[in-house]
């Protein structure tokens, strides 16, 4: 397994899906495209985001190939990865989504703390190792408690960062003493990425390596600069980027994930506003505060769709 070394801004994709509730491939391939046109430094597809707890493990198959085919058709194979989300709370399923993963051509492995169960510390170590001993890709864990219900600690993750197969973190925990933590413990090589597009910023002006984001399905070009600004030192720009948009970084969170988001890029014309239940669409209520944050960055005009 070759080191890889993950720094920048990467799409934690969503899955389109039409109105009768099946995967929309030609829209897919277009979101992709748009992030490889606009400069996007890495792809995630099949995560969270892309309600993999609703994507069957065909779909899953589907949606990573388009990734990784568009990916080579735009000639950007070995510049901008494919991070595969394989996470699941067993870990034969997920030791298995990553060899599938791997044979489809991926880069690395997305995979999400096990939720529901709540292994403890010496149990989450156990289920990275052997993912990583077993599964053929770089794993990049993901711990985000809020959702799995489960914390990776420090002390934890750092014995995992000595395992050559395991690479980055994923850090959304909302803790920002255990980010600073991690970011002066890790070894040398491992990336630390945002797993909260709003505490992008801080993070990079700590050490981090860049963010797994939501927002840059909207703006994949201004993620992209506010880590590249970062790298250069250049913080006047990334802070004033980051100030830009840090009410569309919120306002994707006024409603479960992907529920803005996905309401966010249908108001732009982009995909069909369909998620899979027990995911609905957005609230009325809330959608008035969605087109107001899109207009204010002119991503739609007037606070209405095009």
């Amino acid at each position: 397994m070759t080191a890889l070394r993950l720094r920048g801004a990467f799409t934690a994709l969503v899955t389109p899906f039409l109105p009768d509730g099946s995967f929309d491939e030609a829209a897919f391939v277009r979101l992709v495209e748009r992030q490889i046109d606009l400069g996007i430094d890495g792809l995630v597809p099949v995560g969270t985001t892309g309600e993999s707890p609703t994507t069957s493990h065909e779909e899953d198959e589907r949606i990573i190939g388009l990734a990784i085919d568009a990916v080579r058709r735009r000639g950007a194979a070995g510049r901008i990865p494919v991070v595969a989300g394989t996470g699941s709370n067993d870990t034969r399923t997920v030791i298995e989504a990553t060899r599938r993963a791997k044979a489809l051509g991926a880069d690395a492995a997305l995979v999400v703390a096990p939720y529901y169960n709540k292994p403890d510390q010496r149990m989450l170590e156990s289920h990275y190792r052997r993912v990583a001993d077993e599964g053929g890709l770089p794993v990049v864990v993901y711990n985000v408690p809020g959702r799995t219900g489960t914390n990776i600690e420090p002390a934890t993750l750092m014995r995992l960062a000595g395992h050559p197969g395991i690479v980055a973190v994923k850090e959304a925990s909302g803790n920002i003493e255990q980010i600073m933590t991690i970011l002066r413990d890790r070894p040398e090589g491992f990336s630390v990425l945002s797993g909260d597009d709003s505490v992008t910023f801080p993070m990079l002006a700590l050490g981090g390596d860049g963010v797994i984001s939501v927002a840059s399905n909207e703006i994949p070009a201004e993620m992209a600069r506010i880590c590249a600004a970062a790298f250069a030192g250049d913080w006047a720009t990334a802070r004033a980027l980051h100030h830009r948009y840090l009410d569309l970084m919120r306002v994707n969170f006024i409603s479960p994930n992907p529920v803005p988001v996905k309401a966010a890029l249908a108001e732009m014309g982009l995909i069909h506003d369909v998620l899979r239940e027990p995911l609905l669409p957005l609230a009325d209520a809330q959608r008035a505060t969605l087109r107001a944050a899109l207009a204010a960055v002119g991503l739609i005009a007037d606070g209405a769709g095009a």
